[in-house]
Order: structure tokens, then C-alpha cells, then sequence
């Protein structure tokens, strides 16, 4: 790394505008901090506004914040390889993504990136479950949290790799990996399988342990039958996929 390693957070942003102003606010609460630039880290955010339909453009121009406004809706696979784009354009040395509604908190930025600084991860994931149990700590609803244990599993058994928390959105990718998402990132739902697709790549991928919040406001884009969907979705995306790639690893061995 150089002597100033280059941080951008990104922030996918759809209909968040209960949330984005404290969202940013947080952010840059946290980048000022002495703690940060004593680390030799220098950060900067990207609020990507994919079509939002309420006022969460019109607070990111009242606000003066950073941002992308993209002409049609994307969504988050698309919303996110954007940034992924920006970062690699403006050279930045890792991304961080950061949701914008409320759940997560910078104060981890400084684990989710060490790894990386250290040479010890591509990848490293914020997760919910390698925490303690606490008033404090929210992990979701029962059947999300066995859903996600079942697409853990799924790409351990396709991937190599055991993540207890697959569908965590809260991450952090170094240089290799900004420029492999700025070109090839799953569109639908790009947490699990952007991870199945890294792990596939040989990526060196590290949990560490945070604690998230629970959504601050607006609503959940997964939720009731969709949940269902996402679940059947993107089970069949992992073990095609997987398959795939396990018989074209065959086919190329002498």
C-alpha cells in the first residue's frame, strides 16, 4: 500500500431519503476523525442515486453532498458497479461499501479495511454473527437469519469458502477487486454472489465481527413473497453457477 492509502465509501442510494443525511453525516463525522488520518487513511464517500422516486436526490443537491445520479434505475447490482467504476477511475486503493439506510456504522471502518492494509485479505466482510449476542446487536428476523445460513452453506459447498454472513452489505475490497466489480458484478442481488464469484477467483475473503443496526427508516426492497424469490433465485444462481465453473476447472485439467 502507499504511504496514504485512498478510501472511498460507497453508498448505493434508492428512495432513502429518511436516511442519507445521517447516513453522510455519520460518514463524515468519522473521516475527520484524528484516529483516521494517524492510520494513514484518507477517506472520501460516493452517494450513488439510482432513479430514487422521493426527495433523496433533491437532499444530496440541499445538502451539498458527493454524488452519482444515474439516468435509469440500475438496481443495486448496477447501482453498485458504478461506484466500483468511479473508485477504479479516481484511484482509489480500497471501496467500501456502506448501505444508506442507517444499518451500518463507520466506527468499523478501521476493521473492515485493516486486513486489506495488512496484506491479509482481498475481501473482508462485515458480519453480524461473529459478534456476541446483545441488546445492542440486531441480526434480522429468525427466517432471514436461517435463510442466510442456507446460502452460506450453498456457497461453502460451490465456493470453498465458509461466510456466516453471505448477504452482509457492509465490505470492504481492495485494488484487484475494485477493478474485477467495475467490470463483472452480479446485478440482482450481488452480495452471495459476488462473494461465490471471488471466492471462485481464488480471492483471500475475511469476516470480522460488527454490530449493525436495524433499518432507520423507509422499507426493505426484500420483503413478503419477495423474500421467497430472493431465496429460490439466488440458491439457483449459486449451484449453477458453481457447477459451472467446477466442470470448466475439470475440463482444463490435463
Amino acid at each position: 500500500m502507499k504511504e496514504v492509502c485512498r478510501v472511498i465509501i460507497l453508498i448505493p442510494c434508492f428512495n432513502e431519503a429518511e436516511n442519507i443525511e445521517a447516513v453522510v453525516q455519520n460518514i463524515q463525522a468519522h473521516a475527520k476523525n484524528p484516529d483516521v488520518s494517524a492510520a494513514g487513511l484518507s477517506m472520501d464517500y460516493i452517494i450513488i442515486n439510482d432513479c430514487s422516486t422521493d426527495e433523496s436526490l433533491e437532499k444530496c443537491a440541499k445538502n451539498g453532498f458527493n454524488y452519482l445520479d444515474l439516468p435509469v434505475n440500475l438496481g443495486v447490482g448496477g447501482c453498485m458497479q458504478t461506484g466500483y467504476k468511479y473508485a477504479l477511475e479516481a484511484g482509489y486503493d480500497i471501496a467500501i461499501q456502506h448501505d444508506g439506510d442507517g444499518q451500518h456504522n463507520p466506527l468499523y471502518f478501521g476493521d473492515v479495511v485493516g486486513p486489506i492494509i495488512q496484506g491479509q485479505a482481498d475481501i473482508v466482510i462485515g458480519s453480524r454473527f461473529l459478534t456476541p449476542k446483545s441488546a445492542d446487536a440486531f441480526r434480522s428476523t429468525g427466517t432471514r437469519r436461517l435463510g442466510i445460513r442456507f446460502l452460506s452453506g450453498l456457497i461453502h459447498l460451490c465456493g470453498g469458502h465458509k461466510i456466516y454472513d453471505a448477504t452482509s452489505g457492509y465490505r470492504a475490497v481492495g485494488r484487484q477487486y475494485i477493478e474485477y466489480f467495475a467490470h463483472h458484478y452480479a446485478q440482482d442481488y450481488p452480495e452471495p454472489e459476488s462473494i461465490l464469484d471471488a471466492s471462485l477467483r481464488g480471492a483471500r475473503i475475511k469476516e470480522v465481527p460488527v454490530l449493525m443496526r436495524e433499518r432507520q427508516g423507509g422499507k426493505s426492497s426484500i420483503t413478503g413473497a419477495a423474500t421467497l424469490y430472493y431465496m429460490v433465485k439466488v440458491s439457483l444462481y449459486i449451484l449453477l453457477y458453481g457447477f459451472a465453473k467446477a466442470k470448466e476447472k475439470k475440463g482444463q485439467t490435463p
